[in-house]
């Protein structure tokens, strides 16, 4: 039988940043991603989680090792190639939300799929159906400005998801929202993994995400210190890290 190949594969990553001390990000990290998985990468600050998830989305380049995506090394891919990969096969959903302004919940939706050269038509329909989906139609002409802090998170998770991406990658996506806020955002984003099939990896420390996990890896000072399938479950991936000195 054909083995297949893994959603996303890190092959002994390993982020250094230079200065008066070198500090090491991310540590010979090996990480295997199945298709269809909700992951989460734990720890507290300045474990690493934030930089492997950079790594993993092509937002950085490692300092060691590979990051293949669907079999192609993103470190060996030129600038632009890399640029349209991420556009057309992930999304990313950044604490900072980075929501255009100026834009409506609608137009900042449809961003992406315009960089994609999307035929209108198409883009009318996929923006109409993920808005529905997310029960965001009734501030779909809404500025960020007169949006609330769930509301301005969904749009963000619209955003990444339009168009059907791959793999969504998340950076502490409730850092910001209340109990309940969190809740609602915790549950669409299982939702679209389950309906979608949409493969998420998210950085938090939030109790409340990692209890919704299928699978949690814990890093410690840019090592995989653990890495656990939630009960009942079986993780389809596996991770390890260096355990060097």
């Amino acid at each position: 039988m054909e083995q297949r190949i893994p959603l996303l594969r890190a092959d002994g990553v390993t982020k250094v940043y230079d200065g008066p001390v070198a500090v090491t990000a991310v540590a010979g990290v090996n990480f295997t991603v199945s298709a269809g998985e909700f992951l989460c990468l734990a720890g507290p600050s300045g474990s690493g989680k934030t930089t492997l998830l950079t790594l993993l989305g092509g937002l950085d380049r490692p300092t060691g090792g590979t990051v293949l995506f669907e079999g192609t090394d993103l470190s060996a891919l030129p600038a632009g190639r890399l640029s349209r990969l991420r556009l057309r096969r992930m999304g990313f959903v950044f604490q900072e939300l980075n929501l255009i302004p100026v834009l409506t919940a609608w137009e900042n939706v449809e961003f992406p799929l315009l960089l994609r050269k999307t035929p209108k038509q198409e883009a009318r329909r996929q923006v109409a159906e993920i808005l529905a989906e997310l029960n965001l139609t009734e501030i779909a002409h809404r500025r960020p400005s007169a949006m609330s802090g769930g509301q301005q998170q969904r749009v963000a998770v619209a955003r990444a998801v339009v168009g059907n991406p791959s793999l969504i990658l998340a950076d502490e996506p409730t850092a910001n929202l209340d109990s309940q806020n969190a809740a609602d955002l915790i549950g669409l984003m299982k939702r679209l993994n389950a309906t979608r099939g949409t493969t998420f990896i998210i950085a938090t420390h939030d109790p409340r995400v990692i209890s919704r996990a299928d699978r949690t890896v814990h890093l410690r000072d840019g090592r995989i210190a653990d890495d656990t399938a939630a009960a009942g479950r079986n993780g389809s991936g596996s991770v390890s890290g260096s355990t060097g000195s």
